[in-house]
């Protein structure tokens, strides 16, 4: 079962920060996170979502290589494979990004999106969906960023000690 976490930002950037950490974190083996995604709330107050997975563009490639190579087969079938493997992978490319932007999972979007209004204007906040966690050498990584417990799916135990963490580290990034 994945938990949830979401941390709030008192800049744009932070956010993006602390997600380039948790990868390098994921390359390690200290974490495996199911899906991200960065909110980004500009001064007028609109809120933007950065996908950690661009499902369509994703969608859109494999489609167009599976839709090429069935092209070809079939272009071949009629003594004419470029023009077989042009249409399929065009084909292929439009119902992959089809399925892309239909596909959602992980995190809601309408739930980033509601969650992500409450935050002040010229803020981010960072949404992770964590498979895994060795939290004793996670937590000390992404502490020096500071920031705000938004929500957890954690424990009272565990929610408690991870807003505790980054409470003590943005004291001590406020005194640096």
């Amino acid at each position: 079962m994945s938990d949830l976490v979401c941390i709030a930002y008192n800049d744009r950037e932070t956010a993006d920060k602390v997600l380039n950490e948790l990868r390098v974190l994921q390359v390690e083996h200290l974490i495996d996170l199911e899906d991200a995604c960065v909110v980004v709330r500009d001064d007028n107050g609109k809120v933007h979502l950065k996908q950690a997975v661009n499902l369509v563009a994703t969608g859109a490639a494999s489609g167009s290589l599976w839709g090429g190579l069935f092209g070809l087969l079939i272009g071949m079938m009629f003594l004419n494979p470029l023009l077989g493997w042009l249409g399929g992978a065009a084909m292929g490319a439009g119902w992959g990004a089809l399925s892309g932007k239909l596909a959602d999972y992980g995190i809601n979007d309408d739930f980033i999106k509601s969650l992500g209004s409450h935050i002040q204007p010229g803020s981010s906040a960072l949404f992770v969906l964590v498979r895994k966690v060795t939290a004793d050498k996670v937590v000390p990584e992404i502490r020096k960023f500071g920031g705000t417990v938004l929500k957890t799916s954690f424990s009272e135990e565990q929610d408690e000690r991870l807003r505790a963490a980054l409470a003590e580290g943005a004291q001590a990034t406020a005194t640096k």
